[in-house]
């Protein structure tokens, strides 16, 4: 039976729900984390202006996210990044904002990826989301 949650450590919203687990059947579950923006647990804005250190939060929201329910970006199959106002030569960026959450957090699968150039996002602040899908657990260990 599917289920869904607000881990504590990202901010919270009335509209929707951060996290769906879906049970395999095989002591695995289907995680799906809605998209994360540059916000803190506070829904505070990191990194105005930077997308490098957005893209970095965005990461650490969505590692949040996967901790809540004995995760990591380890376990993550597939990402989806919408960039705000999208131009080719943004892909630094992004690609140095990947590198430092992965310093930070201990390393990031590298799983089939989409970048979407986006005309804006829902707050004109926000450079970047960061949607993720991942498969949690093992066949040996309890579902959390």
């Amino acid at each position: 039976m599917k289920s869904f949650l607000d881990p504590p450590g990202l901010p919270r919203n009335d509209v929707y729900r951060h996290v769906s687990l879906v049970p395999l059947g095989d002591g695995t579950r289907l995680v799906h984390v809605a998209g994360q923006v540059s916000w803190d647990a506070e829904g505070t804005l990191v990194a105005a202006g930077d997308l490098a250190g957005q893209v970095e939060q965005c990461y650490a929201n969505v590692a949040t996210a996967l901790a809540a329910v004995g995760g990591t970006l380890r376990d993550v199959v597939d990402l989806t990044m919408y960039v705000a106002d999208w131009r080719p030569e943004l892909i630094g960026d992004v690609v140095a904002g990947t590198d430092r959450a992965g310093e930070r957090l201990g390393g990031t699968s590298a799983p089939p990826a989409t970048l979407v150039g986006v005309a804006a996002l829902h707050v004109p602040e926000h450079l970047v989301e960061l949607k993720a899908v991942a498969v949690v657990g093992d066949a040996v260990g309890p579902a959390a």
